[in-house]
């Protein structure tokens, strides 16, 4: 996939100011280091995260969880730009997209097969 959890969080809650290690492979399998921090949490309505290190020059990304008649929706919001001006716009469209699409996907798979797998439906 391209992308690595580091950090080993056990059974522990995220909190406010809590550190996330990451590897990331944004582009030609080349490995990156990357650091974000919780910078807000509202249990249980979302937690945001902020790039401190790593391959984007912004890199804000919010989780919403959102309270429905027949379960929780859970929405993203990411904000981010990528370094070096036009090439980074043309890494963007050629290949970055697509991976962060991925990311996203795949997280969606994952959310998928484990709500089915405790009975409930995902989607």
């Amino acid at each position: 996939m391209g992308f690595n959890i580091l950090t080993a969080s056990g059974d522990k809650d995220i909190y406010q100011g809590m550190l996330i290690e990451y590897t990331v492979r944004p582009l030609f399998g080349i490995p990156l280091h990357w650091q974000t921090e919780i910078l807000k949490i509202k249990k249980p309505e979302m937690f945001m995260d902020k790039q401190l290190k790593g391959p984007y020059k912004i890199w804000e990304h919010t989780h919403l969880f959102i309270q429905k008649e027949k379960g929780v929706l859970m929405k993203d919001e990411v904000k981010y730009r990528l370094p070096f001006g036009i090439a980074g716009k043309m890494a963007h469209s050629l290949i970055v997209r697509k991976k962060i699409e991925r990311i996203f996907n795949y997280r969606r798979e994952i959310l998928n097969k484990l709500f089915k797998e405790n009975g409930n439906n995902f989607d």
